[in-house]
């Protein structure tokens, strides 16, 4: 099954994050990268986001 790609609003949207901690993440290695879909436009797959948000609530609960 394909995941649904989501543009940077729509992150922003689902995931109440900024544009700038969105790339500031991604920049430390704490968000998934997206894919580029043309020279100036980039998405990222919903199922990458899904497992980076179960990631990080098993680290703040401890497990």
């Amino acid at each position: 099954m394909a995941s649904q790609l989501l543009k940077r609003t729509e992150v922003e949207k689902r995931y109440c994050l900024s544009r700038s901690t969105i790339y500031r993440l991604m920049d430390e290695g704490l968000f998934p990268r997206p894919v580029r879909l043309g020279s100036r436009s980039v998405a990222w797959k919903e199922s990458d986001l899904e497992q980076w948000l179960e990631e990080r609530s098993r680290k703040t609960q401890g497990a």
